[in-house]
């Protein structure tokens, strides 16, 4: 492995023009810390943002980070790969976290570290510097992603440093240290709240969600959401989706008005397969989110415990991957069979915390893949939903690997030859020895 000298804090100070690309966004906070950082040690600061579904927050960044001060400023467009790479095999494992949380946040992490590292190596850079606090996660996902794909890479992060903190005690004295720099920012009066968007989610946090006692349904918060309707103004009739399976999959949609769907979306179908639309991941996960948002799927208000060791209160909308984690156990449901489902279940509370604690690049998750790949090779066939008032109601499923048989379900006589119901006065009976034993003991 080609590992490069590291440099230390001191020694970037000392040391003429190193190079630092930072992760940045636009906001006050990385646009500060950019100027900061290039002030701090004497560097060259390369800007570097991954596009994994921001959408209209990306207009100008380029233009703004250059008017910062950046020596140049590379938007990666990740979104194809965020949704192939990461969003799918994590959704092929059916991970939630903590009974609730799609990993939203989570999944993007990974995808963007490695871009990142990618254009760090590119520009020649000897670190990267990131904007997550000392209280969060993120610091853990960009920093164990990195540790795994560049061992050599220095890492940044000012919120972990005092002299940092002492400079910036409260947002304040970042505006005061925008205006001062001419720091092109709005910094206006903040948000009730932050948030993070990508393609597969959008988190709400901090400010007035700290109170877990806040009830964020009302129109006090109606502002707030983006990605989807309330339930309660969603439309009052239903609409019908129906899912294309290939080995765990989604691989195409069938929807009424499909065609037009596609068109508003710009997304670019890969032909026709039995009146499905052949879809890649990303063009999936837009139309998803299309149909999901305007029927109120997806919202979901949660105090999750954070890998550092605090409970957070967040709330999150997650639409297309609610519909798609729903259909996909509803495929698997059919083609799985019973112990593979058990064993694969079993696993999803380990994958999940692997994914929220920032392991993707871990050889734990990747042999936890393996195993849940291996799994997925008859995941295929055909989910149809129904879509109502914040509900992903399941309307049907079939698959030519289906493991259901209704002659053997069936309530009905005349079918002995599949299953004679007498088998199974032995089979309780044998179940029922230790539990008779176990009571035959206690009573005595």
């Amino acid at each position: 492995m080609n590992c490069a000298r590291k440099f230390s804090a001191k020694a970037y100070v000392m040391a003429d023009k190193k190079k630092i690309v930072v992760a940045y966004s636009g906001g006050l906070d990385t646009s500060v810390l950019l100027t900061w950082l290039k002030e701090h040690y004497n560097a060259e600061v390369y800007a570097y943002c991954a596009d994994v579904g921001q959408a209209e927050e990306l207009d100008g960044l380029e233009e703004k980070a250059l008017a910062t001060g950046a020596t140049h400023c590379r938007i990666g467009d990740l979104r194809a790969e965020f949704a192939a790479d990461y969003i799918f095999p994590m959704m092929r494992a059916n991970a939630i976290y903590e009974g609730q949380y799609l990993l939203g946040t989570s999944i993007a992490r990974p995808c963007i570290s490695k871009g990142m590292v990618g254009y760090a190596r590119e520009v020649g850079a000897d670190a990267i510097a990131h904007g997550a606090t000392g209280k969060g996660n993120d610091q853990v996902r960009f920093e164990l992603s990195t540790a795994s794909l560049a061992p050599e890479m220095e890492v940044i992060a000012p919120w972990r440093m005092q002299v940092f903190r002492d400079r910036f005690p409260g947002r304040a004295e970042m505006i005061a240290y925008a205006e001062e720099h001419a720091i092109p920012v709005q910094a206006t009066a903040k948000k009730s709240y932050s948030m993070d968007r990508n393609l597969l989610h959008i988190s709400f946090e901090s400010g007035v969600l700290e109170d877990p006692w806040y009830d964020a349904t009302t129109d006090a918060s109606k502002d707030m959401y983006v990605l989807s309707v309330s339930p309660e103004e969603a439309p009052d009739t239903p609409e019908y989706l129906q899912l294309l399976f290939e080995k765990g999959d989604c691989i195409g949609l069938q929807h009424v008005e499909l065609e037009k769907i596609l068109d508003a979306l710009k997304v670019v179908s890969g032909g026709t397969q039995n009146g499905y639309a052949l879809l890649d991941p990303l063009g999936v996960m837009l139309v998803l989110n299309f149909l999901a948002g305007r029927h109120g799927i997806g919202r979901v208000d949660l105090v999750e415990n954070r890998f550092v060791g605090m409970k957070s209160r967040g709330i999150y909308e997650t639409p297309g991957g609610t519909i798609l984690l729903h259909a996909h156990r509803d495929m698997e449901s059919l083609t799985l069979d019973r112990e593979v489902t058990s064993l694969k279940d079993s696993l999803v509370p380990k994958y999940a915390e692997l994914v929220y604690n920032g392991f993707w690049f871990a050889p734990e998750r990747e042999v936890l893949q393996t195993l849940v790949d291996a799994s997925q090779e008859k995941v295929s066939g055909e989910v149809r939903l129904k879509l109502y008032k914040g509900q992903t109601l399941a309307a049907g499923r079939r698959s030519p690997f289906s493991l259901y048989s209704e002659e053997v379900a069936t309530m009905e006589g005349g079918a002995e030859e599949a299953y004679n119901q007498d088998d199974a006065t032995g089979f309780i009976r044998l179940n029922a020895l230790r539990l008779k034993t176990a009571a035959r003991r206690d009573c005595e």
